[in-house]
């Protein structure tokens, strides 16, 4: 099994005045109990760093970031990077889907790499993943 973690769902999990936070917790708590497969890439902590930082105190938003890395670290969160053959894959979607202009090229990114890695699961609160009726199904 392996799900796919969106920035919505790296902030939930993080932090502690998010709506679903307990909900997100329990869940990302079962991945890791069942030893799923945990992804997300480059462009998505690009996004959760700046708004981690953003909406949380300084100390509590270092934390969150030391908490993704060291995931990273022991091997049970995979990064994937957006190459440029990702990178022009995502543009191809972003041309495709020209009827859902407010999929962000982020999101677009994360598709490429949910398909090459056949990953049905996402962590996320956006439907966008929904809409492009590729198979995706948001957690949890």
């Amino acid at each position: 099994m392996a799900i796919f973690i969106d920035t919505w769902g790296w902030l939930t999990l993080r932090d502690r005045r998010e709506a679903r936070h307990r909900e997100v917790d329990h869940f990302y708590r079962e991945v890791r109990r069942r030893r799923d497969s945990i992804y997300t890439s480059d462009y998505v902590l690009d996004e959760t760093i700046t708004l981690l930082f953003r909406r949380l105190p300084f100390v509590r938003a270092k934390e969150s970031l030391q908490y993704i890395q060291q995931a990273i670290a022991e091997g049970y969160l995979r990064l994937e990077w957006i190459t440029p053959q990702r990178f022009e894959k995502a543009i191809e979607l972003r041309y495709r889907f020209q009827d859902k202009p407010r999929i962000s090229f982020t999101d677009l990114t994360s598709i490429v790499v949910m398909s090459e890695r056949e990953i049905e699961e996402i962590l996320t609160e956006d439907d966008h993943f929904l809409h492009v009726g590729m198979g995706f199904r948001k957690v949890p």
